[in-house]
């Protein structure tokens, strides 16, 4: 039998293989698809006569003299200034990571270490918070925005990201925590630690990873927004979703959705670079999640 099973597994193998190789081309072609088409210009990539103008660009030399072009990052990028709404995103993720983080870390562990009931109850109301649409959140935030001219800056937008962002970060947080033991505190402390000491100095340093993972999915939550963004913050300050957007509403104009199309890239792009990066403390965050302690 074993004899056998050790013939089915070259095979099994090799199907196995087979599988994974065209599931990540499936799973690639979208993206890799665009990138090709942000090369191209509009009658190209949307052509309805001829699907093949998309991969070999005849009207792209027709027009530009080459099969590949950089209009479309160049309209977006300077013409339509992208990198203001690219500068806006940086602003709002960093902001939104940093004081969730913070706020998260510290909640975190203090309701991990409470010995008292009342912090299985308060990340349960977190819970229900975190489980209502961003949107009906949001529209009780617009009049007292009016009212106070806060709506369309930045800051104001932060907050209510943090606000909304801040029950996931310390439910997860909190998971980490608890499945640290206490006796690190403990041990901490019976060497001259305060608790402040023991949690900076003996919990986050064993905790990072967790601190990682978390503050990652913050900064997808922040970076990919579009609900939030869209409805508070003015065209002047845009992040990169919502001006994409924009982009998509005024099809009518030619070079318009090319403008699109190159500014879909430039926001997927990072994405990928950020997870390729950080991919060894993901897993170990997510590991040190489900395991305990």
């Amino acid at each position: 039998m074993s004899i056998a099973a050790n013939r089915r597994s070259p095979l099994l193998q090799t199907f196995l293989g087979a599988f994974l190789i065209l599931w990540l081309m499936v799973a690639a072609f979208p993206f890799l698809w665009t990138l090709w088409g942000s090369f191209k210009v509009e009658g190209d990539f949307f052509s309805k006569a001829d699907w093949s103008n998309a991969i070999f660009g005849t009207l792209t030399e027709v027009e530009t003299g080459a099969p590949f072009t950089l209009d479309g990052y160049y309209g977006a990028w300077v013409q339509e200034e992208f990198w203001r709404a690219a500068l806006n995103t940086l602003i709002v993720v960093v902001s939104v990571v940093v004081i969730s983080l913070t706020f998260g870390t510290l909640g975190g562990y203090a309701l991990s270490r409470s010995p008292y009931r009342y912090a299985f109850w308060l990340l349960i109301i977190a819970l229900m918070f975190r489980a209502m649409p961003p949107i009906t959140l949001v529209s009780g935030y617009l009049l007292p925005f009016f009212q106070w001219n806060l709506w369309g800056h930045l800051p104001t937008t932060i907050i209510v990201l943090v606000a909304i962002n801040q029950p996931f970060t310390l439910w997860m947080l909190t998971a980490f925590f608890r499945n640290i033991p206490k006796d690190l505190d403990e041990s901490a402390m019976v060497d001259g630690c305060s608790q402040f000491q023991a949690f900076r100095h003996v919990i986050i340093p064993v905790m990072w990873p967790g601190v990682i993972t978390t503050g990652l999915f913050s900064f997808l939550l922040a970076y990919n927004d579009f609900a939030v963004t869209a409805m508070l913050l003015s065209k002047e300050n845009q992040t990169m979703v919502p001006k994409i957007a924009s982009f998509l509403g005024t099809t009518q104009t030619k070079g318009n959705v090319m403008f699109a199309v190159a500014s879909v890239v430039s926001v997927t792009a990072p994405l990928f670079v950020l997870v390729l990066f950080f991919q060894r403390q993901i897993v170990s965050g997510l590991t040190a999640g489900a395991v305990k302690g």
